[in-house]
């Protein structure tokens, strides 16, 4: 077993055996993403005291992209020790154990209490009035603030439209109310102040529960694909951007592709399709000019633009939140497993209190994708039961900017074997925004 010369010693986080061949150098991974000099791609390494070390052999390059094969092995979450570490690096407060292959989703949902299934009318009119009140308040606020106020105006503003997006959500679900009409109006109105067509969302979004985390079939986020980033350097510099800067508003471009293509939808929902996209012009050709009419441009961007890019930053956080971390993987297929995707591949992650009430503890994510027929105000009751019956293998986090930092710098281009290569080590002179968000994003947790 070769070990670099000059490393302390210390606990071996992983540690991979491998054979020197004559003429090549051993080198930390540092060196793989600024030595294009001697053309190396990476065969085996080691990773000691968060260092990785690789073995590096010739190599050719390939439309402008070291060709890196970096089978090192992905995260171990059967040691315990292992997983308290990873926690701590990726920002999380717990890993869980991977799920038996043995556990069936019927076996997971079979230990929830019946009652958190049960619609209460109350409950989702109460969500209702949450969201109007506190939006209201917004615009209220929006409408009196001085310009350095504004942006904690945009802040509960946008929070508070989200809310409409999660009622919405339950209808789409068939959790708000027993009447499937009185869902179809709710979550139709609920939708259009967020020019989000609802009946197209509701179709994308049941496949994005049965497919989660599978590889080209979930409908939410995917993985970037290596031949992607190899296809143009213009759309290789746009992808770097999008799953690195911008990523926290990327669910504006998911909301551009998906949703107003007739072409993406099977003929018998293109009629619904069809009144989701009228309703939400309607919205845009009546609001949006009574809004200018009223105070102008500016008063269109003070009161629904801003608070529409606010909405847009909690969408795409807390969808990759959801699903995405280092030792998350993407499947095939073939190697899916409903039960570990929905149980081991969603996060439990805790916001500010005004944040989970704004947005109706959509963050208990996990047991909305053990069954979405649960409503959001019994998600918190089903999560209590799933961590009595299953605790150890949940995902945990408190929203900090160390588990943003790891999704952002480190979750990119899909790899089998390690889940995630960071775009900085496939095309490290186009990286330089996933640099600088290493640099300069806070640490804390």
């Amino acid at each position: 077993m070769a070990m670099a010369s000059g490393v302390s010693a210390g606990p071996v986080l992983q540690l991979t055996s491998f054979r020197r061949v004559p003429g090549s150098r051993l080198l930390p991974r540092r060196a793989a993403t600024g030595a294009p000099a001697g053309n190396f791609f990476v065969k085996r390494g080691l990773v000691y005291n968060r260092r990785s070390y690789h073995h590096f052999l010739p190599s050719k390059q390939r439309g402008g992209l070291q060709a890196a094969v970096l089978p090192v092995a992905p995260p171990i979450l059967d040691d315990e020790e292992k997983r308290k570490q990873m926690a701590e690096d990726f920002g999380f407060t717990q890993i869980g154990e991977e799920l038996p292959d043995s556990v069936t989703l019927k076996d997971v949902m079979d230990t929830l209490p019946k009652e958190v299934f049960e619609i209460n009318d109350v409950k989702a009119w109460t969500s209702v009035l949450i969201s109007v009140t506190s939006y209201a308040l917004g615009l209220f606020f929006i409408a009196k603030s001085p310009w350095y106020l504004l942006p904690l105006a945009w802040a509960w503003t946008g929070t508070a439209v989200t809310g409409f997006f999660v009622i919405g959500h339950d209808c789409a679900h068939k959790s708000f109310s027993r009447n499937k009409l009185v869902e179809d109006i709710v979550g139709t109105l609920a939708f259009m102040p967020l020019i989000y067509p609802y009946e197209p969302w509701r179709f994308k979004h049941d496949r994005h529960h049965a497919k989660t985390n599978m590889l080209v079939e979930d409908t939410a986020w995917q993985p970037v694909w290596q031949k992607e980033i190899e296809s143009s350097p213009f759309l290789r510099k746009a992808i770097i951007f999008g799953y690195g800067p911008i990523r926290p508003w990327m669910s504006i471009a998911h909301w551009l592709i998906w949703h107003f293509d007739l072409k993406k939808f099977r003929p018998n929902e293109v009629p619904r399709v069809k009144i989701s996209l009228a309703s939400v012009f309607a919205f845009m050709a009546i609001v949006w000019p009574l809004i200018i009419l009223k105070s102008g441009l500016v008063g269109w961007l003070k009161f629904w633009f801003m608070p529409w890019m606010v909405y847009h930053f909690w969408m795409s956080t807390f969808t990759m939140v959801h699903h995405t971390a280092p030792h998350i993987p993407f499947k095939s297929s073939e190697e899916w497993n409903a039960a570990q995707a929905q149980l081991n591949g969603t996060v439990h992650c805790n916001y500010p209190q005004w944040i989970e009430i704004l947005c109706h503890d959509i963050n208990v994510h996990v047991p909305h994708h053990i069954s979405p027929k649960i409503p959001s105000y019994n998600l918190r009751a089903a999560y209590d039961s799933i961590k009595q019956n299953w605790g150890k293998y949940v995902n945990e986090a408190n929203w900090n900017w160390r588990l943003m930092k790891t999704i952002l710098t480190r979750c990119h281009v899909y790899d089998k074997e390690r889940y995630y290569v960071p775009f900085d080590e496939l095309a490290p002179e186009e990286s330089q925004p996933i640099k600088f968000l290493r640099k300069f994003m806070p640490d804390y947790a």
